[in-house]
């Protein structure tokens, strides 16, 4: 008795379907016009209508799939304004008082790069750059090699 109420709720949800009405309604309508001429033919197109109706009602589930997209695409944005995504690249971890001398020492040799000075209790940590990729920090790190020593690439994030 189940099996036939799902067949039948399966068939009853087919029918709703706005598409398979209007496609079943244009059948009936040539059939009826050219039905003795070309019975075989338009049994032919029934079925092939019929069968096809799924392929054309899974566009719409298409525009379902990107909406979700665009919502984790901004769910994502979010958690990246949040919490920062990225890497920086730490040229000192230590006292305060080294610590202020080796930011100052990097701003003076690379001036146009961003840094940043972090109190962690009891250590201080000197943090230069904002890169995109590991990519990008790893190039950073060969150029800043040069003048300052035990460089580390810090990802950044929660």
């Amino acid at each position: 008795m189940k099996k036939e109420k799902s067949v039948k709720y399966q068939f009853i949800t087919i029918l709703n379907n706005d598409i398979f009405q209007y496609i079943l309604f244009l059948v009936v309508i040539f059939a009826k016009i050219f039905y003795m001429k070309n019975a075989a033919f338009f049994s032919f197109l029934f079925l092939f209508l019929v069968f096809g109706a799924n392929k054309i009602t899974a566009q719409s589930n298409a525009n379902k799939s990107s909406t979700q997209i665009k919502r984790l695409i901004t769910k994502k944005r979010a958690f990246n304004k949040s919490y920062g995504y990225g890497y920086r690249i730490q040229i000192y971890y230590g006292d305060e008082t080294k610590a202020r001398s080796v930011l100052n020492k990097f701003k003076l040799t690379f001036p146009d790069v961003y840094t940043k000075l972090d109190y962690n209790k009891p250590d201080w940590k000197v943090q230069v750059g904002n890169y995109k990729t590991k990519l990008e920090a790893d190039k950073s790190v060969i150029s800043f090699s040069e003048e300052f020593t035990g460089l580390i690439v810090i990802p950044l994030g929660k």
